[in-house]
Parts: C-alpha cells; structure tokens; sequence
C-alpha cells in the first residue's frame, strides 16, 4: 500500500485512467463507477447539501465566487473544482483551505481493494473522496464544479440545493456533441426534478433546451440576465436587479468575461435566500472582492509580473480565447508577445484564427501526454500567418519572452490550463 503522499499520487495517477493527461480515453459514459463506490463509502453524497455548477466557460470562477460567498456568510463551505493547476489537494477544500494530505493517503489505502475490484477513473476517484470528506467534515454546503458535461459527470449523483448552468459553447465536441444544442443537452442533465436552476444568461441557441428540462422536472428555472443588470462604474459595477440598484462590486477577478458569470452568482445568491441561508449583502461584496485570497483561486487574468506586464488565463476554448483577445485589445501597450501552448483535441484552426498575426508567438507544451508538441503547434500556426519561435519548455518559453519584452510591453501565457498550471511561481 501506499505509505505517503507522494507515493499515492503515483498510485492515483498511474493505476487510474486520468482525463487530465490522456483525455477521451479516461472518460467514462456511465455513472456505475461512481454509484458503486458512494455505496461503499455509505452514500456521502446524500449527507451535505450543495450547489451544482455546469457550463462550458465560467463555471470554475463562478463556483469560487458561490463559495467565497457563502463562507462569507458564515457558512462551513465545500468546494469541490478540477483541474488542479499545482497540487492534488486543489481540487477539494474547506473555507478555502485545502484537503489534508493524510485524508488522501487515509483514502486511497482504506479504498484500495475497492478500486482494484471496481477500476474506476481518477476523476471517480476525486469525486467519490471529495464527498467523503465534505461528510467526515461536517460541511454546512459544498459547491460542486462539474468536470465534463453534466449528464454523465461523475458529480452528477448529488441532489443539489440548486444547479447552476453558465455559459454554452464549443467543447469537447467529441464527447459532448458537435451542436451547442447537443451541448446544452448534456449541461441540462444536472437539473434535477424540483430542485430550482439557474442559467447565467440567455443565449437563445440553446435556452429551449434548458426550458425542456426544466419543465419536465418541474424545477423552477431562472435566466440571470434577464433579472441581473451590470453597469460600469469606477473600477467596478453598479448591480441592478430589475432595474432597482442593488449592489455596487469591485470584483477581484478582472477578466472582462466576468460580467457573463456574476448575473448567474448573484442570481444564486438570490435563490439560495429563498431557500433558507442567511446570506447578507456584505457577504456578497466580500465574497466577490476577495474571492482569490478566500477560496485560492489562480489563472484566471492573473498577473504574474508587472513589468513587463504578464498575465496569464487558463481560458482555452475558441470562446474563452475570443474573450481573452478582445480584452487585450482593450489595453495599452507597444507590442503583444504570446506564449502559447493547447492540447490535441482542441479545436486548432478555428482557435489560431482569433490569435493577432502582429504578436510574437513563443509556442510551447505542457508536460502531458494530451498536449499538442510544439513543432506541429508553431508549424500550423505559420500556416495561418503567426510567427514565433518554437520553445518547448512553458517556462524556458515565458522566460525567453521576457527577455525579448520591452518595459511597455505585453506578455500573454495561456492556450490551455495544463500551459498555465506549469508556471513557475504561480
């Protein structure tokens, strides 16, 4: 058996097929596993209530923010997210601090028959622990991020306070479907009869699929945009719920595309008042202006450095990264150097089209079996007339990238999480 930490990582990652570094492979198309394996633990996931939270962009920052805000309040909060970016013990946390290394050790080694017998995936695996401690410690709610989809992710065995859907785009077409409506559909999956859902905005591709749903299970549906109105002021917004001002925010994560998730988490807010929590509107100003330092949350339109000034984004979508662009331009600087990395199933061309050819490319891969080498990256990229150089290394790449930046220079890292999650110092 495993005797330490390190040790059962090694286990976890080399036994248990893991999504995170070999992709579809590690998918499982059925919730078996994962039934299988509350079961022995004694059904956890029925012992805590929780919030569930599905999209294709958005759904990370917008579970921080839910937690930051519910902890805030005084409330014992679960989180429960993926990918980590640095360490294992990311992916599940209370109050923001995160599960303890001999609670995974503990794990693996009491479950260890089990998941021999069973088989189950690593993210099976992550889940089914993740519930277990929400239980052991006494969790007054957890929020749970979806991993893939919603309909046959492994989370998908809880019965929520609330759902909440974000943003619909393309992903993982190959899993999920080659139509934002097929999308959507799998996203949909998480309502559940009765419980309440809220979806971040209307996008009117896809809302008659989340009215279907809904409507079949009786579960009351909002779409935050309609009732939730941001306006710029300062360096913040004015929040207006229909058309009264509610709050004014400053919030901590400064990514423009932000604005698309904070309808759907105060809309939360608002439906998780009407079912009982006590949750003020000073908690949600804390929650939001100081979601990172309360819950750990990295690599979303973070500086690494000032000058030059490097941000990085873990956004890796053609949505995500359209964002991310549009942002760019929005900022002073004389000239852009990216350094960029994805992984092999990502949607190549139609990602390379929304990159500037006026940017110095600097293309470069994570250290994962899924990532896409660099040499095939920068060749296809020349293709499409972005040039660079080829630095395989993500921070051989960042480093080379400084050195060649002027002080009023700009200096993006992004493409993928796993490109993000190898900086150093992050």
């Amino acid at each position: 058996m495993p005797d330490n930490y390190q040790q059962t990582l090694d286990y976890l990652y080399e036994t248990l097929p893991m999504f995170q570094r070999v992709g579809a492979a590690a998918y499982k198309s059925d919730l078996v596993n994962t039934y299988k394996l509350c079961e022995a633990l004694g059904n956890p996931q029925l012992k805590f209530k929780s919030v569930h939270v599905a999209g294709t962009n958005g759904k990370g920052s917008t579970s921080h923010m839910l937690a930051a805000i519910l902890q805030s309040a005084g409330y014992r909060t679960g989180l429960y997210t993926s990918p980590h970016l640095k360490e294992f013990t990311e992916r599940i946390r209370i109050n923001g601090l995160e599960v303890e290394k001999d609670f995974v050790v503990e794990f693996v080694n009491r479950l260890k028959p089990i998941l021999e017998q069973i088989q189950p995936s690593f993210f099976e695996t992550t889940v089914a622990m993740a519930f277990e401690y929400f239980t052991s410690r006494k969790v007054d709610i957890a929020v749970v991020e979806v991993g893939l989809g919603g309909r046959l992710d492994s989370t998908n065995v809880i019965t929520p306070e609330l759902s909440v859907i974000t943003n619909i785009s393309f992903d993982h077409k190959d899993l999920l479907g080659d139509t934002l409506q097929k999308i959507a559909g799998e996203k949909a999956g998480i309502i559940k009869p009765s419980v309440p859902v809220v979806i971040s905005e209307r996008q009117h591709e896809v809302e008659a699929v989340f009215e279907a749903k809904a409507e079949k299970g009786k579960s009351p549906i909002t779409f935050a945009s309609d009732d939730i109105q941001l306006r710029h002021q300062g360096a913040g917004f004015d929040v207006y719920q229909n058309s009264m001002l509610w709050l004014n925010l400053e919030p901590q994560l400064k990514g423009f595309y932000q604005e698309r998730n904070l309808p759907g988490v105060l809309e939360s807010v608002i439906c998780l008042r009407k079912r009982g929590f006590n949750i003020s509107n000073d908690a949600i100003q804390k929650g939001i202006e100081e979601v990172v330092s309360l819950t750990g949350l990295k690599g979303r339109w973070q500086t690494l450095r000032a000058t030059p000034l490097t941000i990085c984004d873990t956004g890796h979508n053609p949505d995500g990264i359209k964002a991310i662009m549009s942002q760019i331009k929005t900022m002073r600087f004389q000239h852009l150097h990216i350094v960029f990395g994805v992984v092999k199933e990502k949607e190549l061309n139609e990602v390379l089209a929304l990159l500037p050819k006026d940017a110095t490319y600097y293309f470069c891969e994570a250290n994962i079996p899924r990532a896409l080498p660099a040499g095939i990256l920068g060749e296809e990229a020349r293709k499409k007339g972005l040039s660079g150089k080829v630095v395989p290394n993500v921070n051989e790449a960042i480093h080379l990238a400084t050195e060649n930046a002027s002080s009023d220079d700009l200096i993006f890292v992004g493409g993928s999480t796993f490109v993000v999650a190898e900086i150093d110092g992050l």
